[in-house]
């Protein structure tokens, strides 16, 4: 890809970002997203991503397996491969604007939903049997449309009342396994091409030292400041989609 120099400086910044998400705090991921749509056409900044996304998944599951809660994994796979067909299908009958509008909504609908809960009934608080598959397809839909997946995500797991180490390892294994099931589709689309991926190759170290970066802060981060900072940051991810 033909950047300028100031987009390769951006590009470079969201890379950095990418990998932090994966090992430091998760809720930046949707930050990366952003500034790659500053750069390309939102569904070809989607086409971009996926790849650095998926490198940085590879470190996150070798730091942080060990501490995957494969409960909680196995109430959303098959819900939220369900969601990526409705995705792929979707991309070509739905525009950019109408794919972030979409995926905000979604957004912050379930963030004020998880406040109202842990407001009403404290950290205590028990989601219905139609958390998980509804979680679980809207993060799939999102995740093809818009790599956006992660506000979702960080509101199920904390919902989970998962410690730091747990969430981190589970969204890590969910990511590396949802984002490569994603590949094949990406690649139909014309989304990921022998370009876009030449530019992947020229930001993983990048995306490598985001990712050392936060494997070395995330254990000084305090868990109630962990929690706050995922959802404050995806329903900061749902507004800039919306807005």
């Amino acid at each position: 890809m033909n950047f300028e120099p100031w987009q390769w400086a951006l590009a470079v910044a969201g890379a950095l970002l990418a990998g932090f998400s994966k090992t430091g705090v998760s809720g930046l991921g949707m930050l990366s997203v952003v500034i790659f749509a500053q750069i390309l056409p939102a569904k070809q900044a989607t086409g971009i991503v996926l790849p650095l996304l998926c490198f940085g998944d590879l470190i996150a599951v070798a730091s942080y397996r060990q501490h995957a809660q494969w409960r909680h994994l196995w109430r959303l796979f098959p819900y939220t491969a369900a969601g990526v067909v409705i995705g792929f299908f979707a991309m070509d009958r739905i525009d950019e604007r109408q794919a972030r509008v979409l995926t905000g909504g979604i957004v912050l609908t379930l963030v004020v939903l998880h406040l109202v809960r842990r407001r009403v009934h404290g950290h205590e608080a028990e989601h219905g049997a139609w958390f998980p598959p509804t979680i679980g397809v809207l993060a799939g839909f999102t995740t093809l449309v818009a790599n956006a997946a992660g506000p979702l995500m960080a509101v199920y797991l904390l919902a989970m009342r998962l410690p730091k180490m747990e969430y981190v390892g589970t969204a890590a294994v969910f990511f590396m396994l949802i984002n490569l099931f994603k590949v094949p589709f990406m690649v139909n689309l014309g989304l990921i091409n022998g370009a876009s991926f030449t530019a992947n190759l020229w930001l993983a170290p990048a995306v490598f030292a985001g990712a050392l970066v936060g494997r070395r802060i995330l254990p000084k981060i305090n868990q109630k400041v962990f929690e706050n900072l995922a959802l404050g940051l995806s329903a900061v991810a749902g507004l800039r989609l919306l807005f």
